[in-house]
């Protein structure tokens, strides 16, 4: 492959709404020591990434031209010096541990070093891989691997409607738990008791401390796992049986969260990156993930597929109405 390769790419040149993402040709150089060129053929949307554009995520980009995206699915064209992992053919997905602003996968073709790609599972094609990695990562790593949920145990999801959200309520199921399901909207009820999760709160209506001790008996439940932060996570802690769990994953608030005080409970921050960064990491997730898709109890929500890179735009203004139920997925046609 010649050094000088071209390839279209999604970057932005300033903090904004969705139209400040452009598609602009670039200059790809040749996989070097160590990586991996991919062909993308579908992108998986994530809320971090709207944050990531609007200047509102926990770092920002470098501007002018910054890269964005987190999750792809694709197929490896070549590989470089020391590449032993993969080769030519190989289906892989983008393990979501790098930084978006340098190595964003929103793009046509991406060279990305080794340890931040991992195999597809078997059989799984493109946009169901991109609807997968990081949302089941991130529900595992974060309710099993960090808020300690077991088999027998109630878990609270908060966002519940989102990728994450609704990936959590199957990975809760899968292990043997009873997930709560929390949503502002009462219109996304019927939606969510129809992906499984056995309760649903609708949180504008119902007061979801109330709820939750009626589920569990008034014992409260032993994760909650809050995509929301800001001054509600305080109130969480009243879902919370003595010595529960309280997980933090996300900020669709951006102000400051503030500290459940209905001790004793255990307060965590949830990174997924910090997790996936290591290859006993990586492999724990792509165990669980794989063995899920395959005997069908994880089964990605897609709430809609976009075509082309010029799309992007239009679904992040989707992602950001809040108005859809599970993942939202562009392929990227060659």
């Amino acid at each position: 492959m010649a050094t000088d390769m071209k390839t279209k790419a999604v970057l932005f040149h300033e903090l904004g709404g969705p139209e400040v993402l452009t598609v602009e040709e670039i200059s790809l150089p040749a996989p070097g020591p160590g990586e991996v060129l991919v062909r993308v053929e579908a992108l998986g949307l994530n809320r971090a990434e709207a944050l990531f554009r609007a200047g509102t995520y926990y770092y920002r980009p470098t501007l002018p031209g910054s890269r964005l995206g987190y999750e792809a699915a694709g197929v490896v064209e070549e590989v470089g010096d020391g590449v032993t992992e993969f080769g030519p053919g190989d289906p892989v997905l983008a393990a979501a541990n790098f930084d978006f602003g340098v190595h964003g996968v929103y793009a046509e073709r991406v060279v990305l070093p080794r340890e931040y790609l991992v195999p597809r599972p078997t059989g799984v094609d493109a946009v169901t891989g991109a609807a997968a990695w990081l949302t089941y990562a991130t529900a595992f790593g974060g309710m099993v691997e960090a808020g300690g949920l077991r088999p027998g145990g109630h878990v609270v999801i908060t966002g519940a409607s989102s990728g994450v959200g609704t990936a959590a309520i199957q990975t809760a199921l899968r292990i043997g738990a009873t997930p709560i399901a929390a949503t502002r909207e009462e219109s996304k009820r019927r939606r969510l008791l129809a992906l499984g999760a056995p309760h649903v709160i609708a949180t504008d209506e119902e007061d979801l401390v109330g709820e939750v001790r009626r589920i569990t008996g008034g014992l409260g439940a032993d994760v909650v796992f809050d995509a929301v932060g800001g001054p509600g996570f305080a109130r969480l802690g009243g879902a919370l049986r003595p010595e529960g769990t309280a997980v933090l994953y996300g900020w669709l608030d951006h102000r400051p969260a503030e500290v459940p005080m209905q001790w004793p409970l255990t307060v965590r921050g949830y990174a997924n990156g910090a997790v996936v960064r290591t290859a006993k990491g990586r492999a724990r997730m792509a165990g669980f993930i794989g063995s899920g898709l395959r005997d069908g109890s994880l089964a990605p929500v897609i709430a809609e597929t976009f075509d082309g890179l010029e799309a992007l735009p239009d679904a992040h203004r989707l992602m950001e109405s809040n108005t859809h139920t599970g993942k939202l997925v562009v392929r990227i046609s060659h």
